[in-house]
């Protein structure tokens, strides 16, 4: 299917214990009709779950949907799960009910960019184009 993430596979996945994934569905088909090829792990992935499946398959992002507000310890542990794996440079990507305040810190510890609930899908998708083009690049 063509479309900019034509090619691309991405990982959307639901760490923690925060049990609302809406929003990740919506974001997985918008990926989906972007042309990714999207894997979606489900509710309650703990970070080496989420390392080893995005190893395993092989993905070109990583993108997390965090709800509960432990978004910078999940974040930690999710970068420290795929840097065991010789993984860390799996580009991530980061949406929910984030505080501003917060975004400085998940930025040092790798994050390409942080989505809110009242972003428009496109500009979530010319985002992820843009960041992934600049990855392979």
């Amino acid at each position: 299917m063509a479309g900019p993430l034509a090619g691309r596979r991405i990982l959307v996945a639901k760490p923690g214990l925060d049990g609302h994934d809406v929003g990740a569905k919506i974001v997985a088909l918008a990926l989906r009709d972007a042309g990714a090829e999207v894997i979606y792990t489900g509710l309650r992935k703990a970070p080496d779950y989420i390392a080893r499946v995005a190893v395993d398959e092989d993905v070109d992002a990583i993108g997390l949907s965090i709800l509960s507000g432990s978004h910078c310890e999940l974040v930690e542990q999710v970068v420290s799960e795929l840097k065991a794996r010789n993984a860390g440079d799996i580009p991530l990507f980061l949406g929910g009910t984030i505080p501003a305040e917060d975004h400085a810190q998940l930025e040092r510890l790798g994050v390409r960019a942080i989505f809110s609930a009242d972003m428009e899908l496109p500009d979530v998708i010319a985002t992820l184009a843009r960041e992934l083009g600049q990855a392979r690049a």
